[in-house]
């Protein structure tokens, strides 16, 4: 019986494996050339003299209201020129990102063909680590100083918030920003609504992003995926007893859904475990539903949470 279920388990693991590759191999056909404009250079070795031109060629980084003197003088304020620097040694040769755009946008258009492929503009704005990457249809816009690594001097920020400032989370941050465009709009304030949201956004991910890591998707470092595999049951336990899928407490957003430097269970476990678990229980729960029922990625972006939950037969690990 063993001998028969380890076979089992053998063919089926070969046949995802084989499905998978036929998947790779449609998307590395699909044609996609990323272009980058490299805003950040252009701004920082323009001369003065010839701003207008840069505001004429990108008038979208210079709202109306502001006066030529506020660009000038960040065109040669010592520390933008300092952090311009920064973002030079670490970017100077963009290539190696630029590939990674076109793998993502090679996932992007087979599994939503009708998606214009867009420009990449680069910029140095001003640390706000909310907006770090943004999809706008035909541009997405990237922040290059928040992408600086963990560890830089710059960075006077809490550990949770800059552990995410490296390389690597920026085509996540793309995914998460291009999420919002196709996940149907949240109607329900209720706690399992909010965490299958963000589960639809994780998943996505999970196909866009195939050779990226859970704890790269997500934000995590592989010790808080880890935790959270192993505390998966008891989470979900606790989530269960104390009634909370269908409520409309907005604090258990604060508590389980948004960034912050551990979740909240008023419990010991608190300053174990990281921010957010509740994210990451809804792309359980997402995860779960695909893989027992037969519908398209567009499909399960417009499917209401209630529904998904019910389907899904989630059963967390013990």
């Amino acid at each position: 019986m063993k001998i028969y279920r380890f076979a089992f388990a053998l063919c089926v693991f070969f046949l995802s494996c084989d499905k998978k590759s036929k998947i790779e191999k449609a998307v590395e056909e699909i044609p996609v050339n990323i272009k980058v404009e490299r805003f950040d250079k252009v701004f920082f070795e323009t001369q003065p003299k010839d701003l207008a031109k840069i505001k004429k060629e990108y008038p979208f980084f210079f709202p109306e209201g502001n006066d030529d003197s506020v660009w000038l003088n960040k065109m040669q304020d010592p520390l933008w020129r300092e952090l311009y620097t920064e973002v030079q040694k670490k970017y100077g040769n963009f290539e190696p990102v630029r590939k990674e755009f076109n793998k993502l946008f090679q996932h992007i258009e087979y599994y939503f063909p009708k998606t214009k492929t867009p420009k990449v503009i680069t910029i140095i704005s001003e640390m706000d680590y909310n907006n770090k990457a943004i999809y706008a249809d035909s541009l997405v816009i990237v922040a290059l100083e928040l992408y600086l690594g963990k560890e830089h001097k710059f960075y006077q920020f809490p550990n949770y918030i800059k552990q995410n400032f490296e390389e690597k989370q920026i085509m996540p941050d793309v995914v998460s920003s291009f999420s919002s465009k196709k996940i149907a709009r949240i109607t329900d304030k209720n706690f399992i609504t909010k965490m299958v949201y963000y589960g639809k956004q994780l998943y996505l991910k999970d196909l866009l992003l195939p050779e990226y890591s859970d704890a790269d998707k997500i934000g995590y470092t592989p010790e808080q995926i880890k935790w959270c595999e192993e505390n998966e049951g008891y989470m979900w336990r606790y989530f269960i007893e104390r009634e909370m899928l269908y409520s409309d407490d907005s604090k258990l957003t604060t508590r389980f859904i948004n960034t912050a430097p551990f979740s909240k269970f008023y419990l010991e476990i608190d300053n174990e475990s990281p921010g957010r678990v509740g994210t990451w229980i809804g792309w359980q729960i997402v995860r779960s539903y695909m893989k027992n029922n037969d519908v398209s990625v567009e499909q399960l972006m417009q499917t209401n949470a209630k529904e998904i939950f019910e389907k899904s037969k989630y059963k967390p690990k013990k």
